[in-house]
């Protein structure tokens, strides 16, 4: 197996979580090839394209991606084709990252970080499955046209599609289904049937896939009511599995659930197990160069990619282990900074988290 990591900073805060992640990483002592590489913005200020062709290629021939974030507002005037946020788009895209994966837990030091009472939240752990290849954000056709004719006859007119193959809804309900076999046994699959045809067929699907894993629990929730539950009774879900745009808004509210999107990492999988590792939040450049960011979610990240991509669960535990200890210890971020806990700074969290590991 490759033991090469393509290792994509991007923007804002990226090159600093990313940096504290490679040195967790380089901490275990395996024989890990981290190769480095721009994308985003910075590879736009490089080479003039967000996903340069020599970075698309390091990453298809990699084991795994370990990415920080992509995007700044200095770029929002560019045609959208070049705009950072199209680098992650082409990744998924080329390497076939149809599964993202987004985990969503409450650690005990964090109870009080949370929006939610303690009470609702407390033991939290949901693991959200994302088809991510298809749906709203890749169909065509899309684009803006003028209407000609009808009650709104010379209006402008914006217009994207919706849709799914079998195959796209199939192969992600059997992540989905395996997920929840090696958890609770709960797959809650969300969708908007009663409104949607894309949404009745996704249904449709699930239910024949449901046949072949008998010992899972599968129910269904409409994306409004999923929505209303994850704050009201979030700790009723195990795995939900939906598509692409419903998955993007409702893992983020899971992540507010858990006290800051900063403790949230994410895989992305495609069918021969190699991943694009990343955390939930983005690049924020406000802070960028503060050594103010959280670096938790990129190194719990990376040991997602241990686990998943490089098959070495025991030093994954061991990076997870190390990142509740420090929580332990009480060592905050500023997002994550509350009384009676001790206010450290990026460099300094990565810094304990190598410690707990020795």
């Amino acid at each position: 197996m490759s033991n090469k990591i393509a290792v994509l900073p991007g923007d804002g805060i990226g090159q600093e979580i990313t940096e504290q992640a490679a040195r967790v990483l380089t901490a275990l002592g395996l024989e890990l090839e981290l190769e480095w590489a721009p994308v985003g913005g910075a590879a736009y200020d490089l080479h003039g394209h967000p996903l340069p062709e020599t970075t698309l290629n390091l990453a298809k021939s990699s084991a795994a991606v370990l990415f920080g974030a992509v995007g700044d507002w200095k770029y929002d005037s560019l045609a959208r084709e070049l705009r950072p946020e199209q680098a992650i788009l082409g990744l998924r895209k080329a390497m076939g990252l149809f599964a993202n994966l987004r985990p969503a837990i409450l650690y005990p030091q964090l109870a009080n970080a949370s929006s939610l009472k303690p009470e609702v939240v407390s033991g939290l752990d949901i693991l959200i499955v994302r088809e991510l290849t298809g749906d709203i954000y890749f169909g065509q056709p899309r684009g803006v046209q003028t209407l000609s004719d009808g009650p709104f006859a010379g209006d402008r007119q914006g217009f994207d599609t919706m849709h799914y193959a079998e195959t796209e809804v199939r192969r992600i309900a059997h992540v989905a289904f395996q997920a929840a076999q090696q958890r609770q046994k709960k797959l809650c699959s969300v969708d908007k049937a009663n409104v949607l045809e894309t949404s009745q067929f996704w249904r449709d699907i699930m239910i024949e896939v449901a046949k072949e894993y008998p010992d899972v629990s599968l129910s269904h929730m409409y994306v409004d009511n999923a929505a209303m539950q994850l704050v009201r009774a979030p700790k009723e879900f195990d795995v939900i599995v939906t598509g692409n745009l419903f998955g993007d808004i409702l893992s983020d509210e899971a992540a507010m659930l858990t006290g800051s999107i900063g403790m949230l990492p994410s895989a992305s999988l495609n069918a021969s197990n190699q991943g694009l590792y990343e955390p939930s939040h983005g690049s924020a450049p406000d802070i960028a160069g503060q050594n103010k960011a959280n670096p938790l979610a990129t190194i719990l990240s990376a040991a997602m990619l241990l686990r998943y991509s490089l098959n070495q669960g025991a030093q994954a535990d061991r990076i997870e282990r190390a990142v509740q200890q420090v929580l332990e210890q009480g060592l905050r971020t500023p997002d994550i900074h509350e009384a009676n806990t001790q206010l450290v700074g990026t460099q300094e969290m990565g810094d304990a988290v190598i410690q707990a590991l020795n």
